[in-house]
């Protein structure tokens, strides 16, 4: 049996976990106020504070380091890869310091698994990163040449669900075509065909359907119009388009519950809004059925807003005339990271290679 050491480090957040194989031992969410992080210039500078307290975690678990088998970080914002589990090396690692391709919290992952690793004596690893790329050549094009879509999305969730939904219908992920939904904060929705997500909307930028957070496609002369209008800054517009959009911006709340609550009390506009997000959701997975030409093994819903009741009901209504509705709410992210590493460790996977 592998020990194992899983971290998501978040925006104000870490969640770790010491896993025995896929069995969770001792889980933590550490939670980092705004006080904490305050005296931080960026989210690399909180690298040695978050250290510390993973490792006061392991010591109050009593888990020494010496007994891992691997350390495996979320990852970051990096150049577009394959799928795949990854040993953190150092051309990752230089990538992640200097930002080239973004700043994120998750960019700490594989910062923080490399060095705990290095003590323990054991790899570090990442899975899944969010810049899985598997696009197909005309997913990418648009009207504009000078704009092409990117890949974009919560892969180690929607790979992570799509394997397990595999495992249910008794075959490999590999011949299997999935339409998956990531509803969260941000949503994300992929075509799996065959073991590839080859079309997927970018959730980082807003594309797709309107989120908790995010604004989703919107009309693109008025978005122009808005960003010229002369009253909104570049960084302000790119604000109201990821964080302060969707939900905040109809409602000022990133909670579906709470627009649920309303809703069954009697407030229509939130039975509106909820109603508008269920539609735009399920276009965007019927939008996926022509990219899988119709050959649809099951419709997952997955992420925190798979919990509702409401909006699933809602979707289902919508989607299941295109095939079976799998719900498996929740994003089991560590969980995901854990079995991406034990596939390597095991010799199940090939151990992939950040260049």
């Amino acid at each position: 049996m592998r020990q194992l050491l899983v971290l998501n480090p978040g925006s104000t957040s870490t969640k770790l976990a010491v896993y025995q194989d896929e069995t969770e031992s001792v889980a933590q969410s550490l939670e980092h106020s705004a006080a904490d992080l305050k005296p931080f210039p960026n989210i690399l500078a909180q690298a040695d504070l978050r250290l510390e307290c993973v490792r006061r975690f392991l010591a109050e678990s009593r888990v020494d380091p010496k007994t891992l088998a691997a350390v495996i970080g979320r990852g970051g914002l990096l150049k577009p890869i394959a799928s795949g589990t990854y040993r953190v090396n150092e051309p990752m690692l230089a990538d992640l310091r200097s930002g080239r391709y973004g700043e994120h919290a998750s960019n700490l992952g594989a910062l923080l698994a490399d060095r705990l690793a290095r003590e323990a004596g054991c790899p570090a690893y990442i899975v899944d990163p969010v810049v899985v790329d598997e696009l197909d050549d005309a997913a990418r094009l648009t009207g504009l040449p000078e704009i092409e879509r990117r890949s974009i999305f919560h892969a180690l969730n929607q790979k992570s669900v799509a394997k397990e939904t595999a495992r249910r219908l008794g075959k490999r992920y590999e011949e299997c075509n999935f339409i998956v939904a990531h509803l969260g904060g941000g949503i994300s929705i992929g075509a799996h065909r065959l073991g590839r997500v080859v079309d997927v909307n970018n959730a980082l930028d807003g594309e797709g359907p309107f989120s908790p957070e995010r604004a989703g496609t919107l009309p693109a002369g008025q978005l122009a119009a808005l960003c010229f209008g002369g009253k909104h800054t570049l960084a302000e517009v790119k604000k109201k388009i990821t964080g302060n959009g969707g939900l905040m911006a109809h409602r000022g709340t990133n909670k579906l519950s709470d627009i649920s609550a309303a809703a069954q009390k009697g407030d229509a506009k939130a039975g509106q809004l909820l109603a508008a997000m269920a539609l735009r959701i399920g276009q965007e997975i019927a939008r996926h059925g022509a990219t899988l030409c119709g050959k649809i093994d099951r419709i997952v819903l997955t992420g925190g807003m798979a919990y509702d009741a409401d909006l699933m009901a809602l979707l289902r209504e919508r989607v299941e005339f295109l095939a079976p509705v799998e719900v498996i709410p929740g994003e089991r992210e560590l969980l995901s990271l854990a079995r991406g590493a034990l596939a390597v460790l095991e010799g199940r996977e090939q151990e992939q290679e950040y260049r």
